[in-house]
C-alpha cells in the first residue's frame, strides 16, 4: 500500500459522515452477498460491530440508506450501469456497493448531491481494492446526479425492484396485473399501524392518523419515536400491522377459553388474545424473543403463561380450546417494511419452510380439544406456504376438518376472503385515496376445526 493510500485510509474515520457510508456499504454487502437479514445487522445490541460503533443519528442514516437501496436495487443498478463504459468485473463487489450507497443518496434521500458524491469518492480512496476507481466513482455519480430528474422516472418505469425469482413467483401466483401492483407497493415506505385497547378514533386523532375499516389505527409519518408517543408507557396500544391482527380474530370469541399461541414471539397476537379475555399460553423456542414478549405484556398490563419449547416436541398437560399457529415463513408479505427479504431468501428456502409449517401444523392440531378451532397463519405471499400447504395437509389428515372463513366475519375484510374460504391479503390491497396510507402486509390464514 502506498504512503498516500495509508494516510487516506487512516484519515477516513475523521471525515464527517464517512464512517456511516462505509458501514452502509459493508452491511449492503452482507445482505446481498451473504444473504444476512438486515434486522440482525442493525440490531442496537447484537448487530454488526461497524454499525454499533456509530452514533444514533448515523445509525438512523445507515438504516435509511440500506432500506432505500434494497427497495430500489434494480433501479439503482440500471442507472449505474448506464454510466459505465463496460460492466464492472464480477469480483468488484466492493466497488459496486460503494456506487449503490452513493447513488441511493443522490436519487432518493435528502442528502446534498455533492456530499453524497464526495463521500463515495473518499470511501473508494480509503479502500485498497477500490482506490484506483475513485475517478470512476466520481464520474458515474456526478452523471447520475446531473440527469436524475429525467432519467429516474424512466428507470422506475422500466425496472422491477426485485430479483427475478421473486417476480416470477408473484406472477405465477397472482397473475401479471396484481403482481405488478404488489411490486409497485413494495417501493413505498410502509405506514405504521396500531392495535389499540379502546377508542381507536381518539388515538387516530392523537397521532394524526386514520381508523382503518378493520379497526386498526394507521399513521403515515409518526410524530415521534414509538416509545415517546402518548399512551406507550400506559400500555394503551401496540404496533401491529393491520393484516397481522386478523388471524387471532378468526378464532372468534375467546373469553374464558384456554388458547395456545404457538410460535408466539414477539407477542402482538398474544396481546390480542389476552386483551380479549383468553387464558393464553404463549409458546416459542427462542428465550430472547420470549423475554421481549414478556416485556411487551408487562407494558400492556396483560398476562399469559410463557413456555419456551419446540412446538414439534411440546406436550402440554391438557389440550386447548383454541390454537393460533402463526408459523415461521419466508416473510415475503413484509417486503414493504423489510426490503431485504427477496435478496436474502430463495425458492429453496420457501420449500424448506413449507415443509416445516406442515410438520408444525400436524403437531398443533393434536393439541386441540374435540371441536376446538385452530387458525394457521403466516406473512408469506407464496401459495406454497399457504393455500397449497393447507390443501395438502387436509388431504392427508382425519384429525381436523376445514372451517371456511366467511366474508362477513370481520368488518372490512370481505375483499380478503377467497371463494375457497381462506384469508389472503397482499400489499396491493386496501387502496385508499392517499397512497402513503394504503396497503397491508401480505398474510395468509386458514381455519380448521378438530373432529369431535
Amino acid at each position: 500500500m502506498s504512503k498516500s493510500l495509508r494516510e487516506t485510509k487512516a484519515a477516513a474515520p475523521s471525515i464527517p459522515g464517512l464512517p456511516a457510508r462505509m458501514a452502509a456499504a459493508r452491511l449492503l454487502a452482507a445482505v446481498v452477498d451473504a444473504r444476512t437479514p438486515l434486522d440482525g445487522l442493525t440490531d442496537a445490541e447484537h448487530g454488526h460491530p461497524q454499525f454499533r460503533a456509530l452514533e444514533p443519528r448515523d445509525r438512523a442514516l445507515v438504516r435509511a440508506i440500506l432500506v432505500t437501496a434494497l427497495r430500489h436495487r434494480r433501479t439503482v443498478e440500471a442507472l449505474v450501469a448506464a454510466r459505465l463504459r463496460s460492466p464492472l468485473p464480477a469480483n468488484a463487489t466492493t466497488l459496486s456497493h460503494i456506487l449503490h450507497v452513493g447513488a441511493t443518496q443522490v436519487l432518493f434521500l435528502d442528502v446534498p448531491d455533492s456530499a453524497a458524491v464526495d463521500l463515495a469518492v473518499s470511501h473508494a480512496k480509503a479502500d485498497p481494492r477500490t482506490a484506483r476507481f475513485a475517478g470512476l466513482v466520481n464520474a458515474v455519480l456526478r452523471a447520475i446526479a446531473r440527469d436524475k430528474a429525467a432519467d429516474l422516472p424512466k428507470a422506475l418505469a422500466a425496472t422491477e425492484d426485485a430479483p427475478e425469482w421473486f417476480s416470477a413467483r408473484l406472477r405465477a401466483a397472482y397473475g401479471s396485473e396484481l403482481a405488478e401492483k404488489i411490486l409497485a407497493a413494495h417501493r413505498l415506505e410502509s405506514p405504521t399501524d396500531f392495535t389499540v385497547k379502546s377508542d381507536p378514533r381518539r388515538w387516530a386523532q392523537e397521532f394524526g392518523g386514520i381508523v382503518l375499516p378493520t379497526g386498526s389505527v394507521r399513521v403515515g409519518r409518526l410524530p415521534a419515536p414509538v416509545p415517546e408517543l402518548p399512551g406507550y408507557d400506559d400500555g394503551a396500544w401496540w404496533v401491529q400491522d393491520a393484516a397481522a391482527t386478523l388471524p387471532a380474530r378468526l378464532l372468534g370469541a375467546v373469553e374464558g377459553l384456554r388458547v395456545a399461541d404457538l410460535c408466539a414471539a414477539p407477542g402482538g397476537k398474544t396481546a390480542q388474545l389476552a386483551a380479549a379475555g383468553a387464558i393464553v399460553t404463549a409458546v416459542d423456542s427462542s428465550r430472547s424473543r420470549l423475554a421481549r414478549l414478556q416485556t411487551n405484556l408487562d407494558r400492556l398490563g396483560l398476562e399469559a403463561a410463557i413456555v419456551q419449547a419446540d412446538v414439534l416436541a411440546w406436550r402440554p398437560d391438557a389440550p386447548f380450546d383454541a390454537i393460533l399457529l402463526d408459523a415461521p415463513c419466508s416473510s415475503t408479505g413484509t417486503v414493504r417494511r423489510h426490503p431485504d427479504v427477496p435478496w436474502t431468501k430463495s425458492p429453496a428456502d420457501i420449500e424448506k419452510l413449507a415443509d416445516l409449517q406442515r410438520r408444525l401444523l400436524d403437531a398443533a392440531v393434536r393439541l386441540l380439544n374435540p371441536g376446538g378451532k385452530l387458525v394457521f397463519s403466516n406473512c408469506s405471499l407464496d401459495p406454497l406456504e399457504g393455500e397449497e400447504m393447507v390443501r395438502g395437509f387436509l388431504a392427508e389428515t382425519d384429525v381436523v376438518a376445514f372451517d371456511p372463513i366467511r366474508p362477513d366475519e370481520i368488518p372490512g375484510t370481505d375483499g380478503f376472503v377467497t371463494p375457497e374460504g381462506f384469508l389472503r391479503t397482499t400489499p396491493a390491497d386496501l387502496v385508499l385515496p392517499d397512497a402513503a396510507l394504503s396497503g397491508l402486509d401480505g398474510f395468509f390464514a386458514a381455519r380448521l376445526r378438530a373432529v369431535a
